[in-house]
């Protein structure tokens, strides 16, 4: 088993690659993609077994299907809710079947819609106990953001004979959640992970923050935490984060093009490399090193 210092070793040594060469900047601006991007749909499609995706270009959704109604997690910007509603309903499900509404963090471009998807389908909305006080700051044209359970790590959400299981993944938000659960295809089961995001932000204050004093560090646990799940099939609340515009053109011509195990471990990889650039540049900031 590598050690913590063994790891960032690695890390160190793979800097000099071109596919570590990111910065957090870069990342992030490859995450977010432009305001176009948000709102511009994505062709609906299943992702494995049950799960199928339902968002836009760079914001993503997904809908998670069973025989007792459906669970989505990410209702995105309001204004997104439409076109994931449309979705939805391109691939052949009711959106009013929508029993549950999951998160992946309290950022508008992730949980903003939450209140309109409750209002069109009476969803169960389900949120992070951490996330809950930015979540209710969360009030677009005055509508108050809905929580009706809080969550905790390693809580499970079950509907129709399909477990979700929330992980506290902080750093990014102060409630961050990363979904774990199984799915089905060809008589094998796979696991998936729906990372909730692990991006250091401009403006981000790693070193010296009096509002979370301990945000490196909570950074640090959830890379640990991600790195520890078993992980078939990895996701994220933004498609890059898993190269959906370079898979979805590959389904249907070979193999599921989905199942991508290195893919995930590759991602946290790049994230947590430039993480720790970030870190380190704020702790010399600072007189620290």
């Amino acid at each position: 088993m590598h050690t913590r210092r063994a790891h960032l070793l690695r890390l160190a040594g793979l800097a000099a690659s071109p596919l570590f060469a990111q910065t957090a900047e870069e990342l992030f601006k490859r995450n977010v993609g432009t305001p176009d991007q948000f709102y511009k749909q994505f062709p609906p499609h299943k992702v494995i077994g049950n799960i199928y995706y339902v968002g836009s270009e760079s914001l993503a959704s997904f809908l998670v299907v069973t025989p007792q109604g459906n669970v989505l997690i990410n209702s995105c910007f309001e204004k997104n809710v439409p076109i994931i509603r449309d979705s939805v309903e391109k691939l052949g499900f009711k959106f009013s079947d929508t029993k549950i509404l999951l998160g992946s963090h309290a950022h508008a471009d992730h949980m903003e819609g939450d209140a309109l998807v409750k209002e069109l389908t009476g969803a169960k909305v389900m949120a992070m106990a951490e996330d809950v006080p930015a979540l209710m700051k969360m009030r677009p044209g005055d509508k108050p953001h809905p929580v009706d359970k809080t969550l905790h790590d390693g809580d499970e959400v079950k509907l129709g004979g399909t477990t979700l299981v929330a992980r506290l993944t902080p750093g990014h938000t102060r409630g961050c959640t990363t979904w774990t659960t199984k799915a089905e295809e060809g008589g094998k089961t796979y696991d998936i992970v729906i990372i909730g995001s692990v991006g250091v932000n401009a403006g981000f204050k790693l070193v010296n923050n009096t509002e979370v004093p301990g945000m490196a560090g909570e950074y640090m646990h959830s890379f640990q935490v991600l790195r520890s799940l078993a992980c078939d099939v990895p996701l994220g609340s933004h498609p890059a984060m898993y190269n959906l515009a370079e898979k979805y053109p590959k389904i249907g011509k070979g193999p599921n093009p989905f199942i991508d195990p290195q893919g995930y471990k590759h991602e946290l990889d790049i994230q947590e490399h430039a993480f720790l650039e970030v870190l380190d540049q704020q702790k010399k900031a600072a007189g620290l090193s």
